[in-house]
């Protein structure tokens, strides 16, 4: 058979995956549906957030951390709902995947250890300088590029994955902007074209609390890969999981970052109350901010956590966007961003009292780095739904199975293609649940076609 080896769909993790199939010997071809995938698809617009349980980062730091504690950590924050199976594969994946996007593929990273995210009952999150996966991107493009064993198809897309008498992959059907298709021989078929958050009618359908709210994500999320895996027998599932932030900035659009919370900051609706504890998690506070009145907020913050936060270019970005308020006191605060004074002073001064340890928090929130202090800023912001945790089922090699869990031969998914390890709905994502099933799966994916080739070949 003439052709690639490997065909993936989908330059986010996909880059990563035909990176590690080149490094294999494989041929690839990346075919990739928008020419502004660098600044268009949903890695480019994450904060670059890898977990990486056992990382030799961790170890420098002190940090004890182990798959099995990674893995108590996911069925903990999903309640025991997320995919044991792939829980387990990507908790003992996400340490070597770490290294190898550093060693490999070159990617600055290190652990972050300024703050912890919900969730994570130990640092191990990763990130380049800047924590924006845009300099992820970029980074892995010009090494594709570069590369003599990987083609790169923009703006193209896989529209259709045909096969053979005996059910296995034999080429992949491209369609190019003109409307003209090609068939490209191959064994083997990577979906890493994220979910379906940009088709409205699938969002209707699956995540009815999160539809009326922004998407901020890739506009080429359309479902493709839950069309083409069903077409050809895949088992679905979780389907109604998602990623939500309720940190979006409006009037700007960008994200303002939870690390805000973490640091101490509160969130209050149009009365100037808080309505919950915000360090849960920025997931669940979507569809919990779009419940309250006008589907809006406040994050309320100060001077120190402004100063830690701007290590984060979406915060930065937030700033330059002129969207963030500043008042000398609460009365001032009150007046500048129009909320009830009475009642942003009262939660202004329960949360100081409930992080000084004077008092429990109504919400049961615990974690306070230090009380907020004068001068305050502030910023509104909007719910929005990120990407979908839910789609095509597969196993530790990453290859898509059916409903009896057989492997289809030659299919693989990665990323929002995949059905993830987020159990259902919103409350299940933790921190990293998008980048490591993106990249993860797609380095495993490579790694079961290299050893399905020269098993042939021998």
């Amino acid at each position: 058979m003439d052709g690639p080896d490997l065909v993936i769909a989908g330059a986010g993790g996909g880059l990563a995956g035909a990176l590690r199939a080149a490094e294999l010997g494989l041929s690839v071809v990346v075919v990739e549906s928008s020419e502004h995938f660098r600044r268009g698809n949903n890695t480019s617009m994450s904060t670059a957030m890898f977990p990486g349980a056992g990382s030799r980062w961790q170890a420098s730091e002190g940090v004890d951390d182990s798959p099995d504690r990674f893995v108590a950590d996911i069925m903990a924050k999903t309640r025991g709902r997320a995919d044991a199976r792939l829980a387990r594969t990507l908790a003992e994946v996400s340490g070597p995947l770490v290294e190898w996007l550093a060693d490999s593929a070159g990617l600055p990273l290190s652990l972050v250890t300024d703050f912890n995210y919900p969730g994570h009952s130990v640092p191990r999150c990763h990130s380049v300088p800047g924590r924006h996966g845009s300099g992820v991107i970029d980074h892995l493009a010009r090494r594709v590029r570069e590369h003599p064993d990987i083609d790169l198809l923009v703006p193209a897309r896989l529209v259709d994955v045909t096969v053979g008498g005996e059910g296995a992959v034999r080429a992949a059907v491209v369609q190019y902007p003109d409307g003209r298709q090609e068939e490209i021989p191959t064994r083997a078929v990577l979906l890493a074209t994220n979910g379906f958050g940009a088709d409205r009618a699938l969002v209707e359908r699956h995540l009815p609390e999160i539809a009326g709210a922004l998407y901020q994500g890739s506009d080429q999320s359309l479902g493709d890969a839950l069309r083409i895996g069903g077409g050809l027998g895949a088992s679905t599932g979780y389907l109604d999981a998602y990623q939500g932030h309720g940190a979006v900035a409006a009037g700007a659009g960008t994200l303002v970052g939870w690390a805000t919370i973490i640091h101490g900051a509160i969130m209050v609706d149009l009365g100037g109350r808080r309505f919950g504890n915000e360090t849960r998690g920025y997931s669940e506070y979507a569809a919990e901010l779009a419940a309250r009145p006008g589907g809006t907020g406040w994050i309320v913050l100060d001077e120190t956590i402004f100063g830690q936060c701007e290590r984060f270019k979406d915060f930065r970005d937030t700033v330059e966007s002129g969207v963030l308020v500043w008042a000398d006191d609460a009365e001032g605060l009150a007046k500048a961003t129009g909320l009830p004074a009475g009642a942003l002073a009262d939660e202004l001064a329960g949360s100081a009292a409930a992080a000084r340890g004077e008092r429990p928090d109504g919400h049961g929130r615990t974690n306070w780095e230090r009380p907020l202090a004068a001068p305050y800023a502030a910023v509104r912001v909007v719910p929005a739904l990120f990407h979908t945790q839910g789609g095509l089922i597969v196993n530790e090699d990453a290859a898509v199975v059916d409903p009896g869990d057989r492997p289809i031969p030659g299919l693989y998914a990665a990323g929002g293609a995949a059905a993830g390890i987020s159990g259902h709905g919103a409350d299940g994502y933790l921190p990293g649940n998008g980048l490591l099933p993106a990249f993860g799966l797609a380095y495993l994916a490579a790694g079961a076609v290299a050893g399905r080739t020269t098993t042939r070949d021998n």
